[in-house]
């Protein structure tokens, strides 16, 4: 059975940092890319940063470049995404999934759960 299971949200002021682990099991891990997905209240879905586990290519949305780092460690099946300098439209729901490349929802076939990130100003 396929599983991803992110932590690390919570509660910061702006400007401040988090990190948001994915652990994923129940797949080769190496075939897939990993992405990082966030959706705030009443708004889509959007790719934040994915990796492609075999190369550990990356690629960020415009609005966390510079800001974000996404990265992985393979011995573990586990995802990060480095937030820093946070801002309070970080705020959001934030999803791990398993699939192809690229920051499309639609792309990728397996989800995690959600971890909250909430960022005060």
């Amino acid at each position: 059975e396929v599983q991803l299971v992110e932590s690390g949200g919570g509660l910061v002021q702006a400007g401040g940092s988090l990190r948001l682990s994915c652990a994923a099991s129940g797949f080769t891990f190496d075939d897939y890319t990993i992405g990082w997905f966030r959706q705030a209240p009443g708004k889509e879905r959007e790719g934040v940063s994915c990796i492609r586990s075999s190369d550990g290519s990356t690629y960020y949305v415009d609005s966390v470049k510079g800001r974000f780092t996404i990265s992985s460690d393979n011995a573990k099946n586990t995802v990060y995404l480095q937030m820093n300098s946070l801002k309070p439209e970080d705020t959001a729901v934030y999803y791990c999934a398993a699939g192809w490349y690229g920051l499309d929802p639609d792309e990728y076939d397996y989800w995690g759960q959600g971890t909250q990130v909430t960022v005060s100003s």
